[in-house]
């Protein structure tokens, strides 16, 4: 009786993981026969959990969506995980779930076990977060374009450029990455045959989903780093654009803890010192960003942001 309530809960974590199953994989993953697997399945549905099958050579188990939402099965470290994210959700950057997420908060901490509710209360009363001033993007687009790349279906939608060019997008989704400022869909772009890097919250309209895709894996593999890429990339792609120099009294390794990359690039100009070049265009922000460096700063060029230097200084001069 304890090994096949192991294997039913073992069994019903797998079918948690991932969107559908054959039975064979499960029969492998539990080291059981197909039969065994179908019973075990028969089982979980007499206790509630609606679990689909598809008969034939290609079917398989999926958990779908119920009329009730079954009990989670969630280990010590991913009950607290769930709880640190629901709490980061509150103040996030995704719209519309900041109640919801304290609701959800709510019954996870009431059913935790005592040891777990002290961890997560602790972590709760010892940080705070920044409200969210960036981007906001809707919570049910999230989940949908989330729930395609999971499935590998395609995505098809309006977006609008960097340029305000509306253009439909066919896609092939890959995953979606959080920069800690904005969401990016990485997918792969059938007609333009290629990848392209989307920003979540340039989708407008309704997002429709197609019919199942190849399941693409990002370039190098890590859809992060291949997201950092192309931002940087872009970022340095107007070459009309003023660039800001400063020099700037702090060695290029402490620069480049303290300036961000996707903002402008550090190169050493000697031991204590760096050449901090915006990525884009100066900006008055950029210069007083690196005067609040608290460190000995030239301004080289262009002249307007030298012009701007020294307009600055003035009235600061006269406001003391």
């Amino acid at each position: 009786m304890i090994q096949t309530s192991a294997r039913l809960l073992a069994l019903l974590s797998l079918l948690q993981v991932r969107r559908e199953w054959t039975g064979q994989e499960l029969a492998d993953r539990l080291e059981v026969g197909p039969r065994t697997i179908r019973r075990d399945v028969d089982k979980l549905r007499s206790l509630g959990y609606p679990i689909e099958a598809a008969p034939g050579v290609a079917g398989g188990y999926r958990l779908s969506a119920g009329g009730e939402l079954p009990p989670l099965l969630l280990d010590d470290a991913e009950a607290v995980a769930v709880a640190v994210g629901l709490r980061t959700a509150a103040a996030g950057s995704v719209a519309g779930i900041e109640e919801t997420s304290i609701r959800a908060l709510a019954k996870l901490e009431q059913v935790l076990p005592s040891r777990l509710r002290r961890r997560v209360s602790a972590l709760g009363h010892a940080t705070s977060a920044f409200g969210f001033d960036g981007p906001r993007i809707d919570s049910e687009l999230l989940a949908t374009i989330a729930g395609a790349c999971r499935d590998a279906t395609r995505l098809h939608f309006a977006y609008v450029a960097r340029d305000d060019a509306a253009t439909r997008r066919n896609t092939e989704p890959s995953a979606v990455v959080y920069s800690g400022y904005r969401w990016y869909l990485l997918a792969f772009d059938t007609d333009r045959d290629d990848w392209r890097t989307f920003r979540i919250d340039r989708i407008k309209g309704r997002v429709r989903i197609g019919g199942r895709c190849h399941r693409r894996t990002a370039p190098g593999g890590d859809p992060a780093a291949f997201v950092k890429r192309q931002l940087r990339s872009a970022g340095t792609a107007d070459a009309t654009a003023t660039r800001g120099v400063i020099r700037l009294g702090l060695s290029a390794e402490q620069a480049s803890s303290r300036v961000p990359a996707r903002y402008a690039t550090v190169e050493p100009d000697g031991e204590r010192a760096c050449i901090v070049t915006t990525r884009g265009a100066w900006s008055r922000e950029f210069l007083v960003w690196t005067a609040m460096l608290d460190a000995p700063i030239r301004v080289i060029g262009p002249p307007e942001l030298v012009d701007a230097a020294r307009a600055l200084v003035s009235r600061l001069s006269a406001a003391t």
